[in-house]
């Protein structure tokens, strides 16, 4: 049993390993009739495209993505849009020690448990390069609720936050590490630099809001908005923690300080005083921004020696040669937008087939 589709209506399902000959997509249940060019999709994957920074891996992909079918005239038909990216910047030499022994803190030895042999090539399936094609959905996803803007940033690198009171949204696409905090990029910059030259890697916080989210988008117990979301994001390649809110700073709280106040607001709707709950609750979205944060660990595969076992369960070390991220969080963005905007078209679908 393998699972490579996410969603319930708005589904897409990933194909394509790191290295093979290309990577591609198939969303299924998009409604028909909408305007969809790959000048659409390109613009996003150009935010997560590689090499385009002295701070991400310097593997060159162009990432062109190419349309292949559910698309007429300039229109969805309905039926289900098969998106494709080559791979045209391969180099597998670089993982003949991965072939022999495992990576700590990578997926080499959980694929070898599971199937018996592995796709040691940049990691196949569970590499990154996977997110590409999880953009362009996204991309797609987006022109399903033309009404939320989305949109992510870096809020920390290596443990170095920004500082709220600078918060500038304009600076987010101005530097590469899409960061709002002009002070706390170039302070990056200095923290990857010293990473990178020493071997190593660090991690991140990726911050995501989307606003224009309708009251009532979600669904009790099951289905809830909160927890698709964490479920999404947990997904992505080196996630290893999701808030939604204030998520784990709201145990630190009292009741009274933890609560959403309102008063009487415009047509209808009420006035939030607050949103610790970030723009969530029992599943369903209250109108307020919809608020996540993801945690992304440290790059695995790092050129300062590791302690670990060969195939055969003998100790060994390993260095990993090739190109990597030094912090994979800062091409995270993109992908955090991505499963946010799938998640919120897949909630709307939902919505609008149960309640109208």
């Amino acid at each position: 049993m393998s699972f490579n589709t996410f969603g319930r209506i708005f589904r897409f399902t990933t194909w394509g390993e790191s290295h093979g000959p290309a990577i591609g997509a198939v969303v299924d249940g998009c409604p028909p009739g909408i305007a969809l060019s790959e000048a659409d999709i390109q613009p996003f994957l150009d935010k997560r495209r590689p090499g385009t920074s002295r701070f991400t891996t310097q593997r060159q992909e162009p990432d062109q993505v190419r349309i292949l079918s559910g698309v007429f005239e300039g229109r969805t038909t309905g039926t289900p849009i098969s998106l494709m990216i080559d791979n045209v910047d391969q180099r597998s030499k670089d993982y003949s020690e991965v072939a022999q022994a495992y990576r700590p803190g990578h997926a080499d030895y959980a694929y070898d448990a599971k199937y018996g042999f592995r796709d040691y090539r940049g990691g196949g399936r569970s590499s990154a390069r996977e997110t590409a094609m999880r953009v362009a959905a996204g991309a797609i996803a987006r022109l399903v609720i033309p009404g939320v803007a989305i949109r992510a940033w870096v809020e920390a690198i290596g443990g170095d936050a920004v500082d709220p009171a600078q918060f500038d949204a304009g600076e987010i696409d101005r530097n590469p590490f899409f960061c709002p905090d002009a002070d706390a990029a170039k302070r990056w910059e200095a923290l990857i630099d010293a990473a990178r030259k020493a071997g190593s890697s660090l991690g991140a916080v990726v911050a995501c809001e989307a606003i224009g989210v309708p009251a009532g988008w979600g669904a009790p117990l099951y289905a809830k908005l909160d927890s698709e979301l964490a479920a999404a994001c947990m997904s992505i390649n080196a996630v290893k923690g999701v808030e939604i809110g204030d998520g784990f700073g709201a145990a630190m709280l009292s009741g009274e300080a933890n609560a959403d106040a309102m008063r009487p607001g415009s047509h209808g709707a009420p006035e939030f005083l607050a949103n610790h709950a970030g723009g969530i609750a029992g599943g369903i979205a209250t109108g307020q921004p919809v608020r996540i944060r993801t945690a992304f660990k440290p790059t695995s595969s790092i050129l300062t020696p590791v302690p670990t076992i060969d195939r055969s369960g003998a100790a060994t070390e390993i260095r990993t040669k090739g190109r990597h991220d030094p912090c994979v969080g800062i091409r995270g963005v993109p992908v955090v937008e991505a499963m946010v905007a799938l998640v919120l078209a897949d909630q709307m679908l939902l919505h609008r087939a149960q309640c109208g």
